[in-house]
């Protein structure tokens, strides 16, 4: 049986800012229904390496490809949850309306339709948040609307769900209750997520990307490591970085 073709796919990518190196020398492979956590130093590019798969930055060498298109091309199979939901919480807006502009991607008049409603809230249905749809996106506590931001990116029919540093402002029992969510969305969509978390993260993920400039694959065997002591300090689960994928990639059932 072949092997399925990568949907995101990195090769040879460079990126700079003026003269300063970002990224240098990155290839890359993600898989259907791949899970990655991404791990790295403040600076490293882990975020720069998020807005050149979101088509948001343009490598300056190399190339991207979502799905065999280019990042901004491909960009509504994308749902993408920032780290921080920029909102007033003066501003009377409900849950229900906070992933509906989940929906503003596809439409060209601006208006949700009914469809982009029944979509809404298939996704409230799915991140366990229905029967708060009605309720003010800022009265609601920072796990459910962190699991709102996910609701609004699954509403935007996207494949790849990516997520930047999603259990920063969340507590361990919301925490808990997200990771079980992404083994669920893990089951249809390829998930990539940059974490400092890496012990916890590192028991949902198959593969952990460690992005210093470079980006380099491991498998999320959970042993003490210098290289992520060197990168965070202190003791947490690690990684083991005795091994290397193969050029192919992993092979998928």
């Amino acid at each position: 049986m072949a092997q399925e073709a990568a949907v995101i796919e990195v090769r040879d990518l460079y990126f700079g800012y003026d003269q300063t190196p970002v990224l240098s020398d990155v290839n890359l492979d993600i898989w259907p229904a791949d899970s990655i956590c991404i791990v790295g130093p403040n600076g490293g590019g882990k975020t720069t390496l998020i807005k050149l798969i979101l088509g948001l930055l343009s490598p300056t060498r190399g190339t991207i490809r979502i799905f065999g298109q280019k990042p901004a091309e491909a960009r509504l199979r994308i749902g993408y949850v920032p780290q921080y939901a920029q909102y007033d919480p003066q501003f009377p807006i409900s849950v229900k309306d906070v992933v509906c502009m989940g929906r503003l991607g596809g439409s060209f008049t601006g208006r949700y339709s009914k469809a982009d409603k029944e979509q809404a809230m298939a996704a409230l249905e799915k991140t366990g948040l229905a029967d708060l749809a009605g309720r003010p996106f800022a009265s609601v506590s920072g796990g459910q609307r962190q699991r709102a931001l996910i609701a609004r990116a699954l509403a935007s029919g996207g494949e790849i769900l990516i997520l930047d540093e999603p259990t920063a402002n969340i507590d361990h029992e919301s925490e808990v209750r997200f990771f079980d969510l992404l083994v669920e969305l893990n089951r249809d969509m390829t998930i990539l997520m940059v974490t400092h978390e890496v012990g916890f993260a590192s028991t949902f993920f198959k593969r952990i990307a460690c992005v210093n400039r470079q980006v380099v694959i491991h498998p999320t065997s959970e042993l003490t490591g210098r290289l992520i002591q060197e990168m965070y300090g202190g003791d947490m689960k690690m990684i083991r970085h005795d091994h290397r994928c193969s050029e192919g990639g992993h092979c998928h059932d």
